[in-house]
């Protein structure tokens, strides 16, 4: 699947924080103030009223160290089994499970949870088997000159990719955004040991191998992002490391096949209102296959 950098979070300086952080998140709990500081009351066992100091309220930046507590608990199992992988050099494969499960399950509260959390992601995904197909049926040429790129047309594949970013996946500010960018960028390396030279010669099987790349790409780094590997120790090793690595994309690389095979498409002849409908029933899918190898996995 070639060389990933999920394990470092996504690129691009996007922070390392959950989506459901930015948007506002569980906020704190049970309205408590911040702190857990109870308001004054104007009695103090029958005794005179107690004054009330003026008191500014508490700057934003008291409330802060609330958020990790959070993050904390809603990753902390999925965190803890894939701490527990990586420490074992990748020999731990029930601790891969239980991660990949548990972070769907309750990290993410389901797959289809899981799924929409991934808007950019699954709308570039939609755009590149867009315009895969146009290029099938069309030829690339054609499939190029729609979106004004028709200078690209007979360049190496890699460089037609390149060329189709900005229109596929604009760069943006958000954690989806940024991992939509980069898995598209790792799927433009993986084409050549993929076998995928012409746009012109496409087949729907070579059409479905990029998809593949991409979502896999995608939903790596979703959860490396989210579990936070950043602040998981690995091991000193560089090739532990890559093992680590490897393991972990070729069991999501293994749900997201299962998905998309599962669902007995032809990609390749897809028609534009149907590509997005696909798309999101295999991220899901993906999700739901992940979750029921992690448990598989956990039981072996």
């Amino acid at each position: 699947m070639g060389t990933s950098n999920a394990f470092g979070g996504a690129s691009g300086g996007t922070p390392l924080v959950p989506s459901w952080l930015e948007d506002g998140g569980d906020g704190g709990a049970d309205g408590d103030t911040p702190g857990g500081d109870v308001a004054p009351t104007d009695e103090n066992n029958g005794d005179a009223p107690v004054a009330t100091p003026e008191v500014p309220p508490a700057a934003p930046a008291d409330r802060q160290p609330v958020v990790p507590a959070l993050t904390g608990d809603r990753f902390r199992s999925a965190r803890s089994n894939f701490t527990r992988f990586a420490g074992s050099g990748g020999g731990d494969r029930r601790s891969l499970g239980r991660a990949v499960s548990q972070y769907v399950s309750r990290s993410s509260g389901g797959a289809g949870s899981a799924a929409r959390r991934m808007g950019s992601s699954r709308s570039t995904a939609s755009g590149i088997v867009s315009f895969l197909g146009n290029a099938r049926a069309n030829g690339a040429q054609e499939a190029l000159r729609s979106l004004n790129l028709e200078s690209l047309a007979g360049r190496p594949v890699e460089e037609i990719f390149a060329g189709l970013a900005d229109y596929i996946c604009p760069d943006g500010g958000s954690i989806d955004e940024g991992i939509a960018r980069d898995a598209f960028i790792e799927t433009i390396a993986d084409l050549a040991d993929a076998g995928i030279t012409d746009i012109d010669g496409l087949t729907s099987e070579q059409i479905q191998t990029v998809f593949e790349l991409y979502a896999s790409h995608t939903i790596e780094a979703r959860i490396c992002n989210d579990i936070g590997t950043r602040v998981v120790t690995m091991p000193s090793d560089v090739r532990t490391v890559e093992r680590i690595e490897a393991q972990l994309s070729e069991f999501i690389q293994r749900g997201v096949s299962d998905a998309v095979n599962a669902a007995g498409v032809d990609i390749g002849a897809l028609s534009q209102d149907q590509v997005s409908e696909f798309v999101d029933s295999v991220y899901e899918a993906a999700f739901e296959m992940l979750e029921a190898l992690g448990e598989s996995e956990a039981e072996a």
